[in-house]
Parts: C-alpha cells; structure tokens; sequence
C-alpha cells in the first residue's frame, strides 16, 4: 500500500482438540497440482476452535499471551454467560448500550485501563459502548457489525461445522498467488464461484485484499477500522467461513491482506477512548502512528492474526506496508506469537510487504512481496522512468538480473529516487522468500488511470514477462483478470462521506500532477459508484488465448519446477543485452536456466545445458551460440 487515502467449542458442536487433526492424503491426478493431496477428512467435519494444548477455549475471545502479559479484547460468550471487555485507558467510566434497553450496562474497571462486564446475554445481541460525556462506539475488537462502522457491534456466535476440518494447508514451493478484491468479485460468495475455475487455471492459493470493516460499502480495503471483523459489504462471518471451506476442498490454499500499520480515516474511536494507541506526535502517510511498543497495541494485533488463521482457517497472511511499523522488536514478536498459536502440523505463511527491503525480516517470515522485480520489469515493458521507477531507468536488466539472482536489486545502494540507501544484503535467501509479480492492486491502482499492463505495453512483449514470471522459482502472484487479457482499469475507489470524498480528491489531485500537468484528461471521481464499477476485470477478446498460455506455463512449472524447489539456489545471472537477461539456479540434481529478451532486436548468447521445456519467439542454435529473437523466452532444465 503506498497512498495515504488507502487504508472454539460451541453449543451443539463436539469439540475435538486442535493437536488431534490429523492430515489425511491421497494422491490422485489433479490438474492444478500433483502428488498428495490434504483432503477433507469426513471425521473432522464438525470441528469447531479449541488450542493446541487440547483444553477447550471459547472462539469468541481474542486471547493473546505475550512476554508482557495476558491480554482479551472483545465480546464472548461462553456457557450462558457473556463477557465484554474493553481498554480505555482515557475513560474513568464506561457503559454498554444494548439495542432496546432503556438503561445502560455499567462496565467495572479492573484496573490498568480495562473495563469488563458479564451478563446473561444471547448470541445476536446488538451492542455499544458508551463514554461518560455521551459517545457511543462500537467494540475495537467487533467481530461483527450492524449499521455500519458507526453502528451496532454483534455478539457473534463462532460456531462453524467445517467440512474440510482435517485440511493441512500446501507447501509454500507449490504456491501460485492469486490476487482478489471481494467487492470486485461479488463478495464471499462471489469469489466462492470463481473458484472452480481458478482451481482449473492452477492457482494454488488465493489471497484476498484486505477485509476489516470500513465506513461505507466501497474500499480497496486498506481504509479499514476493525480490523477483526469482516467487512459486511461482502458478507457475514458465516459465508466467508464457507469460502474458506470451499477453497480448501478444491485444494486450494487461501490467504488474507491485514493492515496493523495503521486506521482509516473515518470510524476509528480509538482516539477518544484509547489515544495510548498511538505514538504522541509521531505521523504515518496514514495518520496518526500507533505505539507498538505498548503491550495492550501488540496484544490486540497478535489476537487479531491469530483469529484470521484460527477461527477462520486462513493459511497464510500478507502484512501491508511493514516499513510503516517502526519496531522490528513487534514484528519479530508477532511472527513467534502467531506460529506458536497454530498446531504445528497445520502449517501458516506469513508474508509481508517491505518498501526497506530489511532482509533481517525474512529470516523469520515466510516471504516478501519483491516490488524490485515488478519494477525492473514494468521499465523493460514500457519504458517508464518517473516516481520509484527512476530507480530502475539507467539500467533495468542490470536491477533484474540482480533481483533473479539475488532477490533485491537494491541491497543497501542509494535509490535514486529517495537519494537514500534502500534495502540489505539478500543473496543468502532461497528463491522462494520473494513473492513476484507483473501487476497487483498497488501498482495498477496507484496510477493516475489505473492502467493495467496490457494498456501500457506490447503484448509480445508482455508474453515474455509473464513466462519469466511463471518459470523462475521465486513464488508468483497473479492479480485478478490479468490471466484473461484484461484491460479495464483497476482504479482507486471509496464510499467517503462528502468532506472526506473531497480530500480524497483534491489528494489525488496533487499526487498526480506530475503526469497531467494541464488537467487536460478527465480524473475518474474514488468516490463515485461508476468508478468501482469500471474497475471490475472484464476477460478481452483474447482473453481465451491468454488464459491458454497462463495455464500452459503454471502447468510446466507445477511438473517441472516445483518438485525440486526446496533444494533450489541461485548459480547466478547475466545481462544480455538492454533489455534481455539470462539467470540459472540449481534444481534437484540438475539446472534451471531461463533466458528472456524483451527487446526489438535480437541477442546472442552461450548456449544453455539441458533440454527446452518451454519456448517463445524465435530461439535459434548457430554453431553453439543462441540468438534470441525479438520478444523471445526460453527455459531449458538439465
């Protein structure tokens, strides 16, 4: 994320302790992967969230133990008692409003800046908290919601009989990424239908942008401000379970964008309640910092990932803009916590997004989104050198052979366009700790247009990325509707309230200057209902033929790359030309060399031990040496 407008057992359900699952296999042939498959095992159909440790824990609780303490956040019901519990330290009183009673709940303060309340309550009852001069709020840690972010908080029941409760999750070196937007997809159950086919494509794991509720019912997501409820424009707890269920029955993993680096603009009462949150004038491009290094701050997002992976069965998180979290001791803390409140036979991946590059992250989290590739890239393909693409101008093949050998192109070098050292060391790391890609919702969103690849750059041209994408080791990701040509616009967009519409606007206005300096092309409005419209993927005319050739390229990758990944290391990387590369890495007990040429002009170069396993363009062997034709790919594997 770059711009600043961005933003257990249960009644009726027998409880089967967590370190009792059980992966059961089969192997079958599959067309989106093969060998064993985690199926569903029909004795962990009615599974419901317990821990790790066999002892029977309500779901409804956010629990976090940490170094500093323990921690609960939220409303829950456990037997035929309801408990809230809320942190506000600004408060000397707190209240809870429930829908349709007269009188107000007094909260008792425990002390520490905690109130907490207990009462015979029943699931679905509506509820917030009140201050002592009048403001009503919703729970911080709602983890449903009524009327919007402004509205009613719901005492949300948790129970869930899950029909693929024994799946496993997928080995990170199988992983194939794709991209989504729920409310561009139709919401849960909108993306539940696509996956069928994206299963038939060979995606592996699909990942959701993020879903905290937020004000109004438009947002690419990152506006959120309850982080631990999902968004109810795209729909109840309950469906996104069913998404989840269904994603694991067709073998797919799926994954979930979450933003702990700050709230959005609008709905977040923190600052009345709770203003310890944040750092005291410290400043994100978001808004106000908040302070990691209190206990109660960790507590809250730790609790809140755990819920993701816990109660609704993700297997993987992408943490948004890192960088914007000042306190590698929280981050580091945060991927021990997390991994420690998952069975260990039920495997997690944690990603992140990194602008720093701080190699130091990857020694414990899974992998990083690498905008180093994508950059290099998007210059060899359209020649762009303005913003963070200046960096990558002078010499694009040089940054990419760098970024396929070693993983960052910048490893500590000043970037030209910050004028300052940008990232460390990365040689040491596997392949697989970078997460590549040709377009996501950042790089198409954050242009003045939304202009997506295809509307920038040749398509033959284009076919040669996509290759290099798909048939180098590192883990790709797909955004939605690249894999069917498409070309319509994937545009910034909200549902603000009118003054903050406004500086939305006048924002975007100002970020963008640079590129229509005369205001001569009209600006699509982030606020207005047609601009979400026009940004739905629409499959162009040749959207057959592509969808064809990205198969065709998971499908080698799945059988010949894959199986030997884990064993997989850089044996280094070349320039051949202004624009053409040439990288190798090791592969099980052979080789993989891939040879791209994005130019016009041909290129001429060693030939490559091994055989073809996948070709583009014209590739011809003259006495030994290889000329690469114009938008030209090959891949050979010894």
């Amino acid at each position: 994320m770059r711009i600043p407008t961005k933003r257990d057992g249960a009644a009726g359900v027998p409880f089967v302790p967590r370190r009792l699952f059980q992966c059961v296999q089969i192997t079958r042939n599959s067309r989106n992967f093969g060998g064993a498959l985690p199926v569903c095992d029909p004795a962990q159909q009615m599974v419901t969230a317990g821990n790790r440790h066999g002892v029977q824990i309500p779901a409804s609780p956010t629990r976090c133990v940490s170094m500093t303490g323990t921690f609960r956040f939220g409303a829950w019901r456990t037997g035929s008692a309801s408990t809230f519990r809320l942190w506000a330290p600004a408060l000397a009183a707190v209240s809870i409003d429930i829908d349709g009673e007269p009188v107000g709940l007094p909260m008792a303060a425990t002390g520490g800046g905690w109130f907490e309340h207990r009462a015979d309550l029943p699931f679905g009852t509506r509820f917030r908290y009140r201050s002592p001069d009048g403001l009503t709020f919703p729970d911080p840690a709602s983890r449903r919601q009524e009327g919007g972010v402004h509205g009613w908080s719901v005492l949300t029941d948790s129970a869930y009989s899950w029909r693929c409760g024994g799946w496993c999750g997928r080995p990170w070196r199988e992983t194939v990424l794709y991209e989504i937007h729920p409310g561009l997809a139709g919401g849960f159950a909108g993306i539940a239908a696509e996956l069928p086919r994206l299963a038939e494509l060979g995606v592996t794991a699909i990942e959701l942008m993020p879903i905290a509720d937020f004000p109004g019912e438009r947002s690419w997501g990152y506006d959120g401000v309850l982080p631990f409820a999902p968004a109810a424009a795209y729909g109840s707890p309950s469906e996104l379970k069913r998404l989840v269920d269904q994603a694991h029955e067709l073998g797919l993993a799926i994954h979930l964008d979450v933003v702990f680096n700050h709230f959005g603009p609008d709905g977040c009462y923190l600052h009345a309640y709770a203003p310890q949150f944040f750092r005291p004038g410290s400043h994100t491009p978001w808004g106000a910092a908040i302070d990691f290094d209190r206990p109660e701050v960790r507590a809250y997002f730790i609790a809140c990932a755990i819920q993701w992976l816990d109660e609704y069965r993700f297997d993987g998180l992408r943490l948004d803009a890192v960088h914007a979290i000042p306190s590698l001791d929280f981050l580091m803390d945060f991927e021990r916590e997390v991994r420690s409140a998952i069975p260990a036979e039920r495997p997690i991946q944690l990603v992140i997004e990194n602008d720093a590059n701080d190699s130091r992250l990857l020694s414990r989290f899974d992998a990083q989104w690498n905008d180093d590739f994508h950059h290099a890239v998007h210059v060899l393909l359209t020649g762009e050198a303005t913003t963070y693409y200046s960096s990558f101008a002078a010499e694009p093949a040089r940054h990419l052979a760098r970024v396929l050998a070693e993983g960052f192109a910048f490893q500590g070098e000043v970037a030209s366009f910050s004028g300052e050292p940008r990232g460390r060391p990365s040689a040491h790391l596997t392949p697989t700790r970078f997460v590549n890609c040709l377009q996501n919702h950042d790089q198409i969103g954050n242009r003045l247009f939304g202009e997506r690849l295809l509307a920038l750059a040749d398509p033959a041209a284009v076919r040669v990325a996509v290759a290099l994408l798909l048939l180098t080791p590192q883990i790709p990701l797909i955004f939605m509707g690249e894999e069917e040509g498409s070309r319509a616009p994937f545009l910034y967009f909200t549902d603000h309230h009118e003054d903050l519409a406004q500086a939305v606007r006048e924002g975007r206005r100002r970020e963008f200057a640079h590129l229509d300096p005369e205001g001569e092309r009209p600006l699509f409005d982030p606020n207005s209902a047609a601009t979400f419209a026009a940004s739905k993927p629409v499959a162009a005319d040749d959207g057959v033929e592509w969808n064809a050739f990205y198969r065709q390229l998971i499908m080698v990758r799945r059988d010949r790359i894959v199986p030997h990944l884990d064993d997989c290391r850089s044996l280094g990387a070349a320039v051949l030309g202004p624009a053409a590369v040439r990288a190798s890495w090791t592969l099980g007990e052979g080789a993989l060399t891939v040879l791209a040429n994005f130019g016009s002009g041909a290129v001429l170069c060693g030939a490559a031990d091994g055989a073809a396993i996948f070709s583009l363009g014209e590739v011809e062997n003259e006495a030994g040496v290889l000329r690469l034709g114009p938008r030209s790919f090959r891949a050979f594997l010894s």
